[in-house]
């Protein structure tokens, strides 16, 4: 069985973490992957402190094993809820979109060990001097906000960039896509799009099925023009969006910005796959079928040593 100083340290069953995804990551699938064996995350992108605190609360009723939480820099609420993961005695903190420097002394301080999403060497090593416990290194290949490096270029470079493990994330869905990762140089991995379709996802049907019927081509990237790209399946509101994106003299950037807000909580909450924002990665099109989160973290384990196993005795 594959086992690293990921899920020892932390007490995890595997070395793999679900992916913090805004309007998808709740108690019920945080607590669904924690029970797996896997690295549940609460996502706190939309929530101020007190929901924070609420899903936190739920999420301890539902497993009674190690579950994080993902903070969002970019959010409104990052100054309330990066206390509230304190006062709630949450232990594992990533994050994402931005450099948490200005909240790592506290939540040091609190004996919270703190993983920081990472999409360039530079940022790897600020975080490792910051006293990060170990990094996500994050490929454009992801859903959601991505940066431009790939997976197979970034995450070999930031583990001869940094001391500590590294987590590598960004077109993963099966143990094919793991065991590169562990032959990259990465201690686990990060899985968000595969999880989209685990039963304990609370998401929208209609989003999961999207996520089913997607094709090899289905995603596009928008938003570059506003510094913040972002990964999501072709649909009616993308073909819109993309054409107002370069028609720069006609559309301000804050009409731009105007139109994509609520876009992600229209697609996973209404189910209206049509005009809101389907985040998903480039490997949406390997996701076959709904199954219990424990289910997908044993076939992609299953699957990843297959693999290793194999390249051992091919190489000797």
């Amino acid at each position: 069985m594959i086992s690293t100083v990921i899920d020892q340290s932390l007490g995890l069953e595997f070395p793999i973490f679900q992916g913090g995804m805004a309007w998808v990551a709740d108690a019920s699938l945080a607590s669904g992957v924690a029970n797996a064996g896997g690295l549940g995350l609460i996502a706190a992108m939309n929530s101020n402190g007190e929901q924070l605190r609420e899903e936190i609360r739920k999420c301890k009723e539902m497993t009674d094993k190690p579950f994080g939480v993902n903070i969002m820099l970019m959010s409104p609420f990052a100054d309330e809820v990066s206390d509230v993961v304190i006062e709630e005695g949450v232990k594992i903190v990533t994050t994402g979109a931005g450099n948490p420097a200005k909240y790592m002394e506290k939540w040091l301080a609190a004996g919270i060990k703190v993983i920081p999403v990472v999409a360039s060497v530079a940022l790897a090593r600020k975080m490792e001097k910051c006293g990060a416990f170990a990094v996500v290194a994050e490929g454009g290949e992801s859903g959601g906000h991505v940066g431009d490096l790939t997976t197979m270029a970034l995450v070999p470079q930031v583990v001869d960039a940094v001391s500590i493990p590294v987590i590598a994330a960004g077109g993963i869905a099966d143990g094919r896509q793991i065991a590169a990762a562990f032959m990259l140089g990465a201690s686990g991995v990060q899985v968000g799009t595969r999880f989209l379709v685990a039963e304990e996802c609370t998401i929208a049907q209609e989003y999961k099925n999207k996520i089913l019927k997607a094709r090899d081509i289905d995603t596009v990237v928008t938003g570059k023009r506003l510094g913040h790209p972002v990964r999501a399946i072709k649909n009616s509101f993308s073909r819109e969006y993309t054409k107002k994106e370069y028609d720069s003299s006609n559309v301000s950037d804050e009409e731009l910005e105007s139109l994509g807000t609520g876009r992600l909580r229209m697609a996973a909450r209404e189910g209206d796959v049509s005009n809101g924002t389907v985040l998903a990665g480039q490997v949406a099109s390997m996701v076959k079928k709904e199954q219990p989160a424990r289910e997908i973290i044993e076939e992609m384990f299953a699957q990843a040593e297959e693999v290793l196993n194999g390249m051992t005795k091919w190489v000797k």
